[in-house]
């Protein structure tokens, strides 16, 4: 054992002394006690199935008894073949019948009434007796009464319906019928039947008279006709068989022109029934079972367990500057040897953290000056490349009109330079950038004249939001250069601000002159991988440095998009997620 690692030797004692002995012992047990209890079960609920059994043949028997009387009797016979002048001729001859055939005396026990039917039209209905037509719309009924009349083969089964609202008034909705063909004499050729119905619930008391401990359902196939725990509320249709039922046992009967199944359903609770019988031996092999562990457990706890801890306590404290060591060392197992190696890399780690960590530190702010580096190039090249053009629009109308005008036009620029010189930080709110763009467009009018005219849409929502300052004027800028001057028509810039989707969109769009396909496929290449070397090659400096600043905001998220058409103008839409916009650190 002492070549075994800790872990094999852990497992070996958990299966040997833990789950092997539950495992066998549990599973002799419920094994012997399982097969015991079904036993008992099987052979009970076949027991209670066959008196079951014997109740309904006994009551079919009753039933069968009082057809086959009434089968050979003539005065019977007589009475429903004979035609009848008038109706008081009728009820001489019922009255006449009632007094030698009493149907009082057949009734009882299982039997609730006694009908007759035939086909002669001279006999009025009521009082038992029925006209064949009246059967043929009752629910029992079956055609093949008409195609069969042997004596020694009589047409006879047993039927089972739902009245429903065709009898709205009974009580009883559920109904059981004995149905037989009156065709021992021949010397008639009409037809007469016989229709005993059953009282239902008679033989749901004879069922429940039982006292099965089991749920008894006696089914015509999927049918539940009856049954000793619910099902058979006699005031609804029948239940059918769902299928999830755990049927223990089974048993058919065979009545007159149908078969009946007697279904046992199982009981959850019998096996457990019978295991509570042996509590004392699950008791005893409990203590058993944990009593070895146990001790087992507290030899080896002893053994390594506590120096397991003192391990563990050392790693809890160990925090990103240093590792404590373990001073105390017992024992020189495989766990002695690992608090050994455990100093060993304490001391190591702690002698790395000095050396690495002031190492990461002088490298983070070496990353942080050369970003600030490259944040003030691209602020430095934004200032003369924007203020020249500025300048150059107001130069020329000095040139062209000397008018009072110029004022305002100074005033606008007054704005534009206070913006572009103080940069405390290269984050502004859209809304003062709109402010921006507004004085520059006003400017741009001023120039063009009226062939130009621009209109600014900002949402609330996206007033507050932060963008690199001098990023969307940038764009409206290039609009105008490379829009506006180049078309003598009429002229429009648009610019909008909107959130849609999680995302903050800024849309710039010209009725310029356009750009050729080519040079729309280079621009958005340019913009979505824009470097600082880009800014090298002089072209389109404005924009490279406002999608590069972009890009630097929200961590290469943002998406540009690009439209246009030769003489129609250009499209330009900027896509950045909210939350960029809104948790940028204003500082």
């Amino acid at each position: 054992m002492n070549d075994y690692r800790i872990g094999k030797k852990l497992a070996i004692l958990y299966i040997l002394c833990v789950i092997l002995p539950l495992a066998l012992t549990d599973g002799i047990i419920f094994v012997l006690v399982s097969s015991r209890a079904g036993n008992d079960q099987k052979i009970d609920m076949e027991n209670h199935c066959r008196a079951v059994e014997a109740d309904i043949q006994f009551t079919m028997d009753e039933v069968v008894e009082v057809t086959n009387d009434l089968y050979t009797n003539k005065t019977l016979h007589q009475f429903l073949i004979e035609s009848y002048d008038t109706p008081m001729h009728y009820f001489e001859a019922r009255y006449d019948f009632l007094e030698k055939v009493p149907l009082e005396m057949l009734q009882g026990g299982s039997i609730k009434t006694v009908s007759f039917y035939t086909d002669n039209d001279t006999i009025i209905n009521g009082g038992s007796v029925y006209q064949l037509a009246d059967a043929k719309k009752l629910p029992w009924y079956r055609p093949e009464l008409l195609e069969e009349r042997s004596v020694y083969t009589p047409v006879s089964y047993f039927a089972y319906y739902y009245v429903g609202d065709s009898s709205p008034t009974a009580s009883i909705k559920r109904r059981f019928s004995y149905i037989r063909a009156l065709s021992f004499f021949k010397d008639s050729d009409k037809v007469q039947l016989v229709q005993v119905d059953i009282d239902y619930n008679t033989m749901v008391k004879k069922l429940s008279n039982l006292h099965c401990p089991y749920t008894i359902l006696v089914c015509h196939d999927n049918t539940i006709l009856y049954s000793n725990k619910g099902f058979s509320n006699n005031t609804q249709d029948f239940y059918e068989l769902t299928g999830d039922e755990r049927i223990g046992y089974e048993k058919t009967v065979q009545l007159p022109g149908e078969t009946l199944r007697i279904v046992c359903l199982k009981e959850s609770t019998s096996l457990q029934k019978e295991i509570a019988g042996y509590w004392w031996l699950f008791l005893f092999l409990l203590a058993t079972n944990l009593l070895i562990p146990i001790i087992m457990g507290k030899l080896f706890y002893n053994s390594f367990v506590t120096r397991l801890e003192t391990l563990s306590f050392a790693f809890d404290k160990a925090n990103a500057d240093s590792l404590h060591e373990i001073g105390e060392i017992q024992g020189k197992d495989e766990i002695g040897a690992l608090m050994e190696n455990y100093n060993y890399m304490a001391r190591r780690i702690n002698e790395l953290i000095r050396t690495v960590y002031t190492d990461r530190l002088e490298k983070q702010e070496m990353d942080i000056e050369r970003q600030n580096a490259e944040l003030l190039a691209l602020q430095s090249q934004i200032n003369p490349h924007f203020l020249f053009n500025v300048l150059e629009s107001i130069r020329m109308h000095c040139l062209l009109k000397q008018e009072t005008e110029t004022a305002h036009m100074i005033e606008r620029l007054a704005i534009l330079e206070r913006q572009n010189v103080d940069w405390v930080s290269d984050y502004i709110t859209v809304e003062k950038e709109m402010q921006f763009i507004d004085a520059y467009l006003d400017l741009q009018q001023y120039r063009f004249g009226d062939r130009f005219h621009f209109e600014i849409d900002m949402e609330d929502q996206t007033r507050e939001y932060l963008i690199p300052k001098l990023t969307l004027v940038t764009f409206v800028e290039n609009a105008c250069v490379h829009g506006i001057e180049k078309k003598a028509a009429d002229c429009w810039i648009y610019v909008r601000t909107f959130e849609k989707n999680e995302e903050f969109i800024l849309e710039i769009e010209d009725t310029g002159s356009g750009m050729e396909d080519e040079i729309v496929d280079h621009m958005k290449e340019l913009m979505a991988n824009c470097t600082i070397d880009d800014l090298k090659s002089n072209t389109h400096v404005g924009i490279i440095n406002a999608c590069l600043r972009l890009h630097m905001m929200t961590g290469r998220r943002v998406q540009f998009e690009v439209e246009s058409e030769v003489g129609v103008g250009t499209f330009t839409a900027i896509r950045i997620p909210v939350d960029c916009a809104v948790n940028h650190d204003k500082g």
